[in-house]
């Protein structure tokens, strides 16, 4: 499984840009809140992919599966 963190960084960021570095108002919208629910958004996310990234690496215990199949053995051949 392939977990980027570039979405969640980018939330991240635009969130603060428009936390803490804009100035203009739009009439009924709070752009302070919007950033904030972005950067708390991007951090969630973020969070979770760490999680789910590291609940999915392999244990040690077991060889890494690099073919892409099955890590069964073959059957046996037929008699």
């Amino acid at each position: 499984m392939y977990i980027s963190i570039g979405g969640p960084i980018f939330l991240i960021a635009v969130g603060a840009i428009l936390r803490f570095a804009t100035d203009f108002d739009i009439t009924g919208i709070d752009m302070d809140v919007v950033g904030l629910i972005l950067m708390i958004a991007g951090f969630a996310i973020l969070l979770l992919s760490i999680g789910v990234a590291l609940f999915n690496r392999p244990s040690g215990n077991e060889p890494p599966n690099r073919g892409g199949g099955s890590t069964r053995p073959p059957p046996p051949p037929p008699r």
